[in-house]
This record gives C-alpha cells, structure tokens and sequence, in this order.
C-alpha cells in the first residue's frame, strides 16, 4: 500500500511533466523575450547571444546531461502509471539502430520515461546503447526549452541530426522516433490501436543509408493516458487540426485526464494506466547509400511484420483482448 506522500509525490511527478511539455516551450520563450524590457536586459541578452552560438549543437548529438536523466522524479512519473520496459531480445552493442517507437500518444510518456530516463534503467537492459528520441527540430528554436531538452539526449527529426548520430565511430547508437508522429495524436483514441504507418518510409531510407538494424518498439496503454475529443474527418475543426498540422508540425487537439486533487473531475494530470513499452527482435539491414524504391519497401514490409507479430505476442499479457488488432493508416 502506497503512503500518501508517495501517492502526491507520484501525482507531481506526472503533473510536471505535463505542464514541462506543454508550456515550458512557450513560457521561458516569453519570458526571455519579455526581459529585453526590464533592467534585466542583460540576462537575455547574453543568454540569446548563447543561444545563437550554440546553434547547431542540437544537430551534432545534443548535450545529454545523466545527472539529469536519473532524477528521481522521473521515478515517481514511472510508478504513477506504472510504466515498464520489457525487453525480448539481447541487442549487441557493436551495431547502430533505428527504433520505431508506436503509438504516439498524446504526450509520449512511456518512450520520454523509457528511452530518455534511466527510470528504467535502459542502460541496464540494454548495455553499451545510447538511446536518442528524436522530436519535432522547431522544438529546439525555443529558447532554455531546446537545452532542457537535450539534457535528456532529445535530438531534431531532421536528416543532418540523424545521420550526424548515427555516423559516429562509437556504435550502440539507438535512435528512437515516433513515426506515427503528430499526426498520430488525432487517433490517441483508449482502447484503438490506430497506427500512421503504411507511407511512413523515410525511417527506413534512413536505416538503409547507414546500416542500422531497425527495432519495433510499442508502448500498450499509451492511448490510455487521456480521454481525446474527435471530429469527423469531414468537420471543419478537423480540417483546421491538418492544416495547422501542415503549417507548424503538430497537430492541436483537445484532449483532457483527471484532476490533480480529485479522480472524479477534468485536469491535465494523466489517468493512472499501465504503460508498458516492449521492445523486439532487430532487423538486420545491409547499408545500401542509395536504396532503391523496391529495396525500402521489402525493409518497410518486414517491419510492419515484425512490430504486427510484437504486438500480437504481448497484448494480451498488457491487457489487451485476443480480438484486438493493429490498424494501419
């Protein structure tokens, strides 16, 4: 039986991380912004001066800090659901890889706690690793948000960021994107298993360019965590969430959990659910700088196999029932 302490402790944790992802980005950009007007000045000024010399950082690895990525609210976020890491198979070090990282979600919670905290101690299942979840790059041109984001080895989905990581000597370099990515959030529905996939090829180019092994990963409960409002493909709030989704890179949505002091009523804190993120067997991929068409798809089906057969295994040992099938977009 858990204490009362520890149950709030549990409930901050998960609170900060809402409020961290939501509003961190515009808040501290105001708020930099907003002291260029104050006898403060300087401290803006100098920050943005590093700011811009400090530009291309997110593209070359970041800056992960691992004093950061043990803190121990990030194991008060992993036992609020609970969140697990399951691992199938040994993943040797002496190779790179790409993860496949499903379903989005809403917020990502289970791979931003499995994959960018040691909550769950990655480097201990999966030794000599280096895991990298990758995000939106327009992300990183908001300012003190872009380093509290590296901090926890987040790079930018851009060519330059990935190629950069993955061309390193050092190999056991693991990145993890979410390839359903914000587009995927509209079908954050609890109890579907939507996945944006089928188009979604560039992940794979990628793995052919350097030779990494590809990995699918799935998160059971990740679109458990909130309750999502849905507008018919037809409506014009739809139309509005594709074309800001066009414009800006992600898609905004309404979407809503439980209170912070009270179960019964609406909040922003996430509903209490299992997440468990399963990670399966690699699939070797030669390197191959310029792959053709035929070569990306035949990598492309296998790995649409490979994560049908993943989620096929585990499901039903997360909760899920036997009649319960993915769905590809």
């Amino acid at each position: 039986m858990k204490t009362m302490k520890k149950q709030w402790l549990e409930a901050v944790g998960a609170y900060q991380y809402v409020l961290s992802f939501l509003f961190m980005g515009p808040v501290f950009s105001l708020l930099v912004f907003s002291l260029l007007f104050t006898p403060l000045w300087l401290f803006s000024v100098l920050y943005l001066v590093w700011f811009f010399l400090d530009w291309d950082t997110s593209n070359q690895g970041g800056r992960r800090s691992e004093w950061i990525r043990n803190w121990t609210i990030w194991k008060h976020l992993r036992d609020y659901h609970p969140i697990k890491l399951v691992k199938t198979v040994e993943l040797p070090p002496d190779r790179n890889y790409v993860f496949g990282s499903h379903p989005h979600g809403i917020m990502s919670i289970g791979p931003f706690c499995n994959f960018c905290t040691e909550s769950n101690g990655f480097s201990q299942q999966f030794p000599g690793l280096r895991p990298s979840l990758v995000v939106l790059a327009s992300l990183f041109h908001l300012p003190v948000y872009r380093d509290y984001l590296m901090a926890y080895g987040v790079c930018p989905v851009s060519r330059q960021s990935l190629d950069f990581i993955l061309s390193q000597p050092q190999r056991g370099q693991a990145v993890v994107i979410v390839i359903g990515g914000a587009q995927e959030a509209l079908y954050a529905i609890p109890g579907k298993r939507h996945l944006i996939l089928r188009n979604r090829k560039g992940f794979v180019r990628l793995a052919l360019r350097h030779g990494a092994s590809l990995v699918p990963t799935y998160s059971f409960g990740e679109n458990d965590t909130f309750r999502l409002k849905i507008f018919a493909t037809n409506s014009w709030q739809h139309l509005c969430q594709t074309t800001f989704k066009k414009l800006i890179g992600f898609a905004p949505c309404i979407f809503w959990g439980r209170s912070l002091f009270s179960a019964n009523s609406w909040g922003l804190l996430p509903f209490p659910v299992p997440i468990t993120t399963v990670v399966g067997p690699p699939i070797p991929v030669p390197r191959c700088l310029h792959p053709t068409e035929e070569e990306v798809d035949h990598y492309h089906m296998l790995y649409m196999k490979a994560l049908e057969q993943l989620f096929e295994e585990h499901k039903e040992s997360c909760g899920v029932p036997a009649s319960t099938h993915l769905t590809f977009t």
